[in-house]
């Protein structure tokens, strides 16, 4: 009786493992896949930060209009940096506020807008292969552009009151001023003795007496320099203001007329 009662239990234990087995075996199945896959995606989330803000950027930048989140913000923010360089350096180059912008080069604007005494350096030079030559240079150191005369207003002064003036181009016209824009000079040539006679030239100069502008500027702006003693005057011719030695040079070898 006791083993037939044994067995009887043996069985019906060995019975319900069986279905709590099956049972678990089934609830794996149907919930571990999605189980699975959850932890799955947990874990790729809470493991991988930079593919979950790479997402997180470019569902903003798509789905943000303006532009302002995500990838956009990032585009917008170097865009504007770029901006911000190019602007300043544009600027630099340009020069336009600190140089008057386009009134620097204008010719329109120097026709309109003489140049001041105050805004120029006047300088003379005497060429190494010409002694007779004088270089008169007029830089604008002004901000704009500006007009000068068509040349400068010469006269050569010596002792005993003498002076004398050179002739220059005749047939003048076109512009109301010759341009000078900012920060550029302007040339104009004097040749003292021309001929390059040594007799019969006017004796005692010594001092060649420059106005830039002598339209509309006072004598009291008139610029004073040495010529030395012992320097051959014979008929002097002066040239047109120049944007280059040579073509003011140029200029002046066509003087014929008294100033």
């Amino acid at each position: 009786m006791n083993t037939i009662r044994n067995r009887t239990i043996f069985v019906a234990v060995t019975v319900t493992a069986g279905l709590v087995v099956a049972l678990g075996a089934c609830g794996s199945d149907g919930s571990g896949t999605r189980s699975a896959g959850s932890g799955t995606d947990g874990a790729a989330r809470s493991t991988s930060p930079s593919a979950s803000a790479a997402g997180t950027a470019g569902d903003a930048g798509t789905t943000d209009p303006t532009g302002t989140a995500g990838g956009s913000s990032a585009r917008k923010s170097s865009s504007g940096s770029g901006t911000k360089t190019d602007s300043g350096s544009g600027s630099k180059a340009g020069s336009g506020s600190a140089a008057g912008g386009g009134n620097a080069t204008s010719d329109g604007y120097a026709y309109k807008h003489p140049c001041a005494a105050g805004q120029l350096s006047v300088g003379v030079t005497t060429p190494a292969d010409a002694s007779g030559r004088r270089v008169i240079a007029v830089r604008n150191n002004g901000a704009n552009a500006c007009g000068l005369s068509y040349y400068p207003q010469v006269h050569l002064d010596g002792s005993g009151g003498r002076t004398v003036k050179p002739l220059i181009p005749g047939g003048l016209g076109g512009a109301p001023a010759y341009p000078v824009y900012a920060g550029r000079t302007a040339y104009a040539v004097i040749d003292l003795d021309p001929s390059g006679a040594t007799s019969g030239t006017v004796t005692g100069i010594d001092e060649l007496n420059v106005l830039a502008d002598g339209d509309h500027m006072p004598d009291a702006d008139t610029r004073n320099f040495p010529l030395g003693s012992g320097a051959l005057v014979l008929k002097p011719k002066l040239g047109l203001y120049r944007s280059t030695v040579a073509d003011a040079v140029a200029s002046m070898k066509t003087a014929d007329t008294p100033a």
